[in-house]
């Protein structure tokens, strides 16, 4: 049976290992369908699954069969899985669809290329001995490169595909989410063994690393890293659902501040925490009784673009806590191409008109708010998926807090799938999530992984 999977795989390599990266996507947001088979965890499953057919396929290659077929495998998790950069520049930035879609295309294909490298590497030198460790070892330090170089993109890094309840996202809280994906790769490398190894003792050692790293998943799942600090804080985190492009016309402005007024006035809390940008002004520009009357007579944290004293602007949040100053944070890892335009890029901005974009970015260090009983680390939008960068706030912190516009990226993939990244960020530092975004996916993660509520 194994040599006719084997057989079947290697017919048509590269559409295989296409297909097979495509079949990972789903991975890596809710799976649609909870009431399906719920004690099984089918979307992480399928991430291993992709993962060993790619191994199954590059084993016994040369270093250049197998980095085409690693190549290939890419292009379909990336074309499948942030396709959605193509919504961003088309039907929000303004920038002609051919170009949005070339675009899009060459961003997905240079994401290919580290699979490839992976595949490569492991073809040329791992191949020899325990080459299952070998494998996940090349895996796990082309995707850190990848989330590294040029300011990183680690988005569908595999380690987020095992989220709760993935026997594997016990791991999270010991190495980080490229560990995690360390394991997953070696998890499926060990699958691929099976198929690949004749029956029999051959496929013991696999047998017996499977069932290790299954059930040492699960026991480390169930430990308490963290416990409670302080006393419960009644949060209300709102969602004004008003459209991207709507958003940036000056003629709408008083909707959104009417809109935020209305939701704080129907949901009063001791927090009431606003998304990214939720107000299309500076913060100076906000009428200050605006946002005492969303306070009411709690704390508010509001994201706004906010002015620096040398004329520029950062992307941050500011808390407002009675009796006291302002409490602020700036954004600290800015999205190139988005908030910025990278050195020799500045045509870029001809092309896609996107609204403020030449922020400047915060420094690496910032004290969390101080609410109450509680220290809220804020990060806005794209800087939850650096979890190494969030670790300056650490343990101070008590709270995490994720303001996000993702309505640049309509009704795609990109907002569960951000979701599910917040997930991971729980899991790593044992703390619960907030998250308030301008149309979804607003929501309250415990620090187990698990979502409480979600808009």
């Amino acid at each position: 049976m194994s040599t006719r999977l084997r057989s079947t795989l290697h017919r048509h390599p590269h559409l295989t290992a296409f297909l097979l990266g495509a079949t990972s996507v789903p991975a890596f947001a809710e799976w649609p369908f909870p009431g399906l088979l719920p004690a099984v965890p089918l979307a992480s499953t399928l991430a291993v699954l992709s993962l060993a057919g790619l191994v199954i396929l590059i084993d016994g290659t040369a270093p250049k069969p197998a980095a085409a077929r690693g190549f290939a495998w890419g292009a379909g998790a990336f074309l499948g899985g942030v396709s959605w950069v193509y919504v961003s520049l088309a039907e929000f930035s303004g920038m002609a669809p051919p170009l949005a879609a070339l675009a899009t295309l060459l961003f997905c294909l240079y994401l290919a290329l580290f699979p490839a490298l992976a595949c490569g590497v492991q073809a040329r030198w791992l191949a020899g001995g325990f080459a299952p460790l070998g494998f996940a070892g090349a895996w796990a330090l082309t995707e850190w490169l990848r989330g590294t170089l040029f300011t990183g993109f680690p988005w569908l890094a595999v380690g987020y595909s095992q989220v709760p309840p993935s026997p594997l996202a016990g791991y999270a809280a010991i190495v980080g989410v490229y560990g995690l994906g360390l394991v997953t790769a070696l998890v499926a490398a060990l699958v691929a063994m099976l198929v690949l190894r004749p029956p029999g003792s051959a496929r013991r050692p696999a047998v017996i690393a499977l069932t290790g790293l299954l059930l040492g998943g699960a026991l480390l799942h169930g430990m308490p890293w963290t416990e409670a600090v302080g006393a419960p804080l009644p949060v209300s985190l709102l969602q004004g659902n008003v459209p991207q492009s709507l958003k940036w016309d000056p003629a709408r402005t008083g909707y959104s501040i009417e809109r935020y007024l209305e939701l704080a006035r129907r949901n009063p809390a001791d927090l009431v925490v606003l998304p990214e940008t939720a107000i299309p002004l500076f913060y100076d520009g906000i009428p200050p009784e605006m946002l005492d009357a969303m306070a009411g007579n709690g704390h508010l944290i509001v994201g706004a673009a906010v002015r620096t004293t040398d004329g520029g602007y950062t992307n941050g949040a500011v808390a407002r806590v009675p009796g006291q100053p302002p409490q602020a944070y700036a954004k600290r890892h800015l999205v190139p191409f988005g908030e910025y335009a990278p050195p020799g890029f500045a045509w870029f901005f001809q092309l896609a008109r996107i609204p403020m974009s030449s922020f400047t970015a915060g420094p690496p260090d910032q004290m969390p708010f101080a609410i109450g009983d509680q220290r809220i680390a804020a990060n806005i939008c794209y800087e939850d998926l650096f979890g190494e960068e969030l670790l300056s706030a650490l343990p101070a912190a008590t709270l995490l807090l994720n303001l996000s516009n993702t309505a640049w990226f309509g009704d795609s993939l990109a907002q569960p799938q951000h979701l599910q990244i917040a997930r991971l960020r729980a899991l790593e530092t044992g703390r619960p999530m907030l998250r308030a975004t301008n149309t979804g996916m607003t929501a309250l993660i415990q620090p187990d992984g698990r979502v409480e509520a979600v808009l």
